[in-house]
């Protein structure tokens, strides 16, 4: 069985996110999405929250897709859940060159496990979670970026932080 794992911080999911979701679903016998935190950026939600999100957000797709919390290292995390491959998205030549050296590493640590990007749809290349909760902070609309109900939570939260 091929096994591949799509982490990220999530915070929150986008279209973006589950575009590249629903495509790499389709690539592999099971899709893992790991939800994990960053220590360099501040989240809006807890893990918690955005595994939630993410379970809710995927729930209706086609595919094997497991939601799952890690704190680890991402080749240690990737090793447990059997996967054979990393997936990743990529929106412009900056995230590539990020990614590329992410790569390098994770290949160092393990090789045998596979590093695959894919590319965001056109129409989503510009989405990220640090400006869709940019846009929010300051009352902007967000509904272009995130389905109804992520943008009804962040608004919840912001109403609850404020």
């Amino acid at each position: 069985m091929k096994v591949a794992v799509y982490p990220g911080t999530f915070d929150p999911v986008t279209l973006g996110h589950l575009d590249i979701i629903r495509r790499s679903a389709h690539l592999v016998d099971k899709l893992v999405i790991g939800v994990t935190t960053n220590p360099s950026k501040e989240p809006m939600f807890s893990v918690a929250e955005r595994l939630a999100m993410v379970k809710r957000e995927t729930a209706d797709m086609p595919g094997s897709i497991d939601v799952i919390e890690f704190d680890s290292l991402l080749m240690d995390f990737a090793e447990a859940q059997g996967a054979t491959a990393i997936l990743r998205g990529l929106r412009a030549v900056a995230d590539f060159e990020y990614e590329f050296q992410m790569a390098g590493m994770n290949q160092q640590l393990n090789d045998d496990i596979e590093t695959v990007f894919l590319m965001a749809d056109v129409s989503l290349q510009p989405i990220a979670s640090k400006l869709v909760k940019e846009i929010a902070r300051y009352g902007g609309s967000i509904d272009k970026f995130v389905t109804a109900a992520v943008a009804e939570d962040v608004r919840r939260h912001l109403k609850a932080n404020s």
